[in-house]
């Protein structure tokens, strides 16, 4: 089976036009989303329309949730508040139903996934140090977890003393537990403004980090163009 993981749109329909077109040379069994399709990004509403008609199975981001009244706006940071109030202004009520609707956590054979942490995901939390790492993989009966929310590709290894890389193609071996942080596909922060995604190979066990260029500059000029803070077009620029 080959799986292909993409979070993190947030808004950036030429981001996510890049991705799909790449998958079809992948050409995944099974798409998923973990979360984020909204906010940030100027076209909410193509990128809501391409993940449902491209068939990805999707889990709720923050962000989605915060669009749909379901997370407390004041927890955003001012950049990110002005951008959900936009965006709630741009959707249909059944756009928001579906933002709504969307799961925290999903298990499947052989890995999970959520947006944030698998220690209480529908909280949000971030993975960024060893010790939210450690509280991961005590939730973790599987061997793989699936996550983005940081924007930063990265694996942390449950080894001893744990390890992590940010760098590189991984071999995933039977007593080889990794908590995956699959980029972003819409508003990278690694300093690498490329769409990001994941491949996960079962029968090669392994896992692929991919990087799909797009028009980064046609993402800026909409944003600025829609009236949101024009700090969101140059974070985007420059991959950080």
């Amino acid at each position: 089976m080959r799986y292909a993981f993409i979070a993190d749109i947030h808004g950036n329909y030429e981001a996510l036009k890049a991705v799909v077109s790449a998958l079809k040379y992948d050409r995944p069994d099974v798409k998923l989303c973990i979360g984020d399709i909204v906010g940030y990004g100027p076209e909410p509403k193509p990128c809501i329309s391409t993940v449902i008609e491209e068939g990805f199975f999707v889990l709720a981001g923050n962000h989605d949730h915060g669009v749909a009244g379901l997370v407390d706006e004041s927890v955003f940071n001012y950049f990110a508040r002005e951008a959900l109030l936009w965006t709630r202004d741009q959707l249909a009520p059944d756009e928001m139903k579906y933002l709504a609707s969307l799961g925290f956590a999903a298990h499947f054979k052989g890995f999970a996934m959520a947006h944030g942490s698998l220690h209480g995901p529908e909280l949000f939390n971030y993975i960024q140090t060893l010790f939210d790492a450690e509280l991961s993989f005590e939730a973790l009966d599987k061997n793989l977890f699936f996550y983005g929310h940081t924007h930063v590709p990265m694996v942390f290894f449950n080894t001893t003393p744990m390890t992590y890389t940010m760098s590189g193609d991984i071999a995933v071996t039977e007593t080889n537990r990794c908590l995956v942080n699959i980029g972003s596909v819409g508003q990278p922060r690694d300093e690498d403004p490329r769409a990001c995604y994941v491949i996960y190979d079962t029968e090669e066990k392994h896992l692929y980090f991919r990087r799909v260029p797009y028009n980064v500059q046609a993402t800026a000029k909409k944003i600025v163009e829609a009236g949101l803070p024009e700090a969101l077009a140059i974070r985007i620029e420059l991959g950080k």
